[in-house]
């Protein structure tokens, strides 16, 4: 990655910043504050879609006060820059959730294909009540009808990168997140 004058590039791809770490923090400390009054004597089981979901899994869990699991599945509907309308569930999940609050934190919902391949297995396992977190939602790209318990930030259908958000592997590391210029 090479930084000029704070666009960067990765691999074949031009990225500009566009939003922030502190305004990233806020959105995590506004969706923990909330779960920490909604769900506080539930123990929920929380449930990390890998891999772009790490970084704001992380921040929100340690700010989280109350009695919680954590468990992670990876599932993918993306190559490159495009959704691949396909969801692959690359590493299932290995918890029992009969009876259990479950809140499934998701680093971005857009076209909402991903979320929507997963509630019903949620349900199918007998999940008491199922609730979604999502640090970014992009409301224009989302094809889907199902309620988003926790948004952290609404963006434009854009192609993002950064905190945890990647292209083709690549810039989760990034403590920002960047958008596809060129």
């Amino acid at each position: 990655m090479e930084t000029t004058n704070e666009v960067i590039q990765v691999l074949d791809k031009k990225f500009a910043p566009s939003i922030r770490a502190d305004k990233i923090e806020a959105a995590v400390q506004k969706i923990a504050n909330r779960m920490n009054k909604d769900l506080a004597g539930k123990n929920p089981l929380f449930i990390i879609v890998l891999n772009g979901a790490f970084m704001f899994a992380s921040d929100l869990l340690k700010k989280i006060n109350f009695e919680c699991e954590l468990s992670f599945v990876k599932l993918s509907s993306y190559v490159g820059t495009q959704t691949t309308n396909t969801v692959r569930e690359l590493i299932g999940l290995d918890r029992v959730l009969v009876g259990r609050t479950v809140v499934i934190v998701e680093d971005i919902i857009d076209t909402g294909i991903t979320m929507a391949h997963t509630l019903p297995l949620l349900k199918n396992l007998e999940a008491e009540e199922v609730k979604i977190a999502t640090l970014l939602f992009k409301p224009d790209a989302f094809q889907k009808d199902y309620h988003i318990d926790y948004v952290g930030i609404k963006i434009p259908n854009d192609f993002i990168i950064g905190y945890g958000l990647d292209y083709d592997g690549y810039a989760r590391n990034l403590p920002e997140i960047y958008t596809l210029v060129e």
